[in-house]
């Protein structure tokens, strides 16, 4: 190796000179806009170089409701079609297929409603499934709060008149004008803060529910099974997340011959789709708190859960990189299988070094 300054400064110049090029060259090229899909759609539309935010904070706060629900409440009921205490390896198979199967069907009702229906239904199906999920999991997580407060104080009986109080009848009832005013501020509203905010509210809340009820390998064989769907629904030309979104699209009445130029000009690299912003589905966001929420409950190492977090925004960001070149994408495959790899390996090296 040269220790030449001479030579060192020549190969600092060469590598600029190179990278202005490639730069000059990125800036050359076509950027094709995308179109954003319906704005009542549960999407989380955020910069590119900001996507890690809204991951990491529903994988924290799902995380920690979860950790307080199984740990410090006690609640530890884990609840599946297929048991795995009595069917062992079996039952994770068949709880893996079994949850898949419905993704699949559902897939392709929705599809069929929106052809036979138009766009509308959807605000009809997200409106009663959000406004249902909303309520019966907030007031759910409401109660273990409650009562992980009410346990602190002496057990008399002012103090259990005021705790049912608050269970019976203060609880449903601030939930349910709660949850209305959630449901209309997310139909109504124009602010991509507020979808943003009710978006990040309800994946977290349904991530860390189905980690407190869900064995754990079934929901590593469900996060598999879904994650391979996902590939299919959305990259197959038949698949019902490409169909769906080629419906709902705002320019879908562009003439073929149109759209299979701009194809061509994607695949010689002459051009690139915007990517400054883009949108993270709420199916996403489900499962990677999913997955470490799981993690969490299963291992009870914050190691282990970290780990598999940072590969699960790792792998993300690879998928957003592949953006440029593609329309839509499956957001699950490529973060769910390096976290669940990233679990493994960790597991593997606490155990054999630490244990």
């Amino acid at each position: 190796m040269s220790n030449n300054p001479n030579s060192e400064n020549l190969r600092e110049d060469k590598e600029e000179k190179t990278r202005s090029f490639s730069e000059i060259e990125e800036e050359q090229k076509e950027i094709i806009e995308k179109d954003f899909v319906p704005h009542f759609l549960p999407t989380y539309r955020i910069k590119f170089k900001l996507y890690s935010i809204p991951i990491v904070f529903v994988i924290i706060l799902a995380s920690i409701l979860a950790y307080l629900t199984f740990f410090v409440a006690g609640v530890q009921v884990e609840e599946s079609y297929f048991p795995e205490d009595e069917l062992g390896a079996l039952a994770v198979i068949l709880n893996g297929v079994l949850f898949t199967v419905i993704a699949v069907v559902s897939g392709f009702i929705i599809v069929f409603l929106i052809k036979k229906l138009g766009i509308g239904v959807l605000k009809y199906l997200f409106g009663i499934s959000f406004g249902f999920v909303s309520f019966f999991i907030t007031l759910m997580f409401l109660d273990i709060i409650i009562y992980l407060i009410f346990i602190q104080f002496p057990e008399t009986i002012f103090v259990l008149n005021l705790y049912f109080l608050f269970t019976d009848f203060l609880l449903p009832l601030g939930t349910a004008i709660s949850v209305f005013f959630l449901i209309y501020k997310y139909f109504t509203s124009k602010s991509i803060k507020t979808k943003n905010f009710i978006v990040l509210y309800i994946s977290l809340l349904i991530s860390a529910s189905m980690s407190i009820i869900l064995p754990f390998w079934s929901t590593l064989a469900i996060l598999v099974g879904i994650s391979l769907w996902d590939i299919f629904a959305v990259l197959y030309k038949k698949g019902p997340i490409k169909e769906m979104i080629e419906i709902l699209s705002e320019n879908d009445n562009e003439d073929e011959m149109a759209k299979a130029e701009i194809e061509e000009k994607i695949e010689s690299g002459n051009a690139v789709y915007d990517t400054s912003k883009i949108e993270i589905g709420i199916g996403d966001l489900v499962f990677y708190a999913l997955l470490t929420s799981s993690v969490l409950i299963f291992t009870n190492n914050i190691i282990i859960t970290a780990v598999t977090a940072v590969a699960i925004v790792f792998g993300t960001g690879i998928t957003l990189s592949r953006l440029k070149k593609n329309k839509i994408l499956p957001g699950l495959p490529i973060s769910i299988f390096l976290g669940i790899i990233a679990f493994f390996l960790s597991q593997l090296i606490v155990t054999i070094f630490f244990i």
